[in-house]
């Protein structure tokens, strides 16, 4: 019979930024203003609404694609919010290139905001909306005509100009809010999950726009969500926050495969976490032992002692699903529970026993064979993706 294996591997991790990178060359003609350095230093604030922050620590450098990513009142909005001058911390200070601008009112900072909401005026029309900021700012109305509809056209929402919010999409609406934080150059991007509650299809383009503007204009942009697909597709660099507190800083590919802990782990997209007892320890790694009884070695990172408990973290992705009868690589028997049908992708459950199950997805296109429901399987791991965490 066939054997059926397939081990994604984990993509090359690129060399992280040097500490003060040099700053990115800005078209003239797309932005008027010096780019900004960010620093949150010791940052502590409460809001019910938002969420607290504790003694946050953060530095966005220029031109970077910075993403906050945390669940619902997990503090991401509360420090764009103190970032925009929306609110003042208790505690720390929050700098702008050096400068502490904590308590600088937000007209003076520099910034454009999208909100998560959008939070349009229902009695302007579109025009009215993006140029709301450059007249408020002192432009000749010759510039404002101008400029309008190049914003307008660049963001896909040209013809549109007449219409209200309550006459547009939701995925206009959430354009309009955009162009209108792009309009008035601002030195500093702020955006509070601005692709929330759109459809997939609407969302996916959406996140190719604001790829192309971020390449363009280069424009320093800091952005929450809770969104994991958003936040690895956009960042240069992710932060992960948890109950107000930053558990982890790093590049995409870093954090989603080396995640620190399991709240990293499921913040960053699908991750099977397997409770095991480490019950070898090798100068390789160790041999851990699932709930099941099976055993598997592990390349672990760290200092472990025998009888130790962690959790391995697998992404579904990275795991290969063989008949049972042709397993040869390390991982762990089962049978298999579930099989979705998703287009391009198959998604599997396998019972490993002891209560415990893996997922796994295998690409559909070009697979020969199909694992049914009770179908004798073996989970196959490669220790370049499996990473032994600490219990929670």
């Amino acid at each position: 019979m066939r054997r059926i294996h397939h081990l994604a591997r984990r993509p090359r991790e690129r060399a992280l930024p040097p500490a003060a990178p040099a700053r990115p060359t800005q078209p003239a003609s797309v932005v008027s203003r010096p780019l900004v350095d960010i620093r949150l230093e010791g940052v502590t604030a409460l809001d019910a609404a938002h969420g607290p922050v504790e003694n946050v620590t953060l530095q966005v450098r220029h031109g970077e694609f910075f993403t906050i990513v945390g669940s619902q009142r997990s503090g991401k909005s509360m420090l764009l919010r103190l970032v925009a001058g929306f609110a003042e911390p208790r505690g720390g200070r929050v700098l702008f290139e050096g400068e502490n601008i904590t308590h600088t009112p937000p007209g003076r900072r520099g910034i454009g905001f999208v909100f998560q909401d959008g939070a349009l005026w229902p009695h302007l029309n579109v025009f009215e909306h993006v140029a709301f900021g450059l007249r408020a700012g002192g432009a000749p109305a010759e510039e404002v005509e101008r400029r309008v509809p190049r914003v307008l056209s660049r963001l896909g929402l040209g013809g549109l100009e007449a219409r209200r919010p309550d006459a547009l999409t939701l995925d206009q609406r959430r354009r309009l809010a955009l162009a209108r934080a792009l309009a008035v150059e601002p030195r500093v991007l702020l955006l509070d999950e601005p692709l929330s509650h759109l459809e997939p299809t609407a969302r996916k383009a959406l996140r190719l726009e604001l790829a192309r503007l971020h390449r363009d204009l280069a424009v320093t942009t800091l952005h929450a969500t809770r969104d994991a697909a958003d936040a690895l597709a956009l960042s240069d660099r992710i932060a992960v926050l948890v109950d107000g507190r930053v558990v982890q800083v790093g590049e995409p590919p870093e954090l989603y495969w080396r995640p620190r802990d399991s709240s990293v782990a499921s913040a960053l997209g699908p991750a099977n976490l397997l409770p095991v007892r480490v019950v070898e320890v090798r100068d390789t790694g160790v041999v851990v032992e699932s709930p099941g009884g099976s055993r598997a070695p592990i390349a672990a990172e760290g200092k472990w002692r025998e009888g130790a408990r962690g959790l391995l973290c697998m992404r579904p992705e990275s795991l290969g699903l063989v008949e049972a009868a042709m397993a040869r690589g390390p991982g762990f028997p089962g049978t298999v529970a579930l099989r979705v049908f998703e287009g391009t992708r198959h998604m599997y459950e396998v019972d490993i026993g002891g209560g415990a199950k893996l997922g796994v997805e295998l690409p559909a296109i070009g697979e020969s064979h199909i694992f049914r429901l009770g179908d004798p399987v073996r989970v196959e791991i490669s220790s370049e993706t499996a990473i032994l965490l600490p219990p929670d």
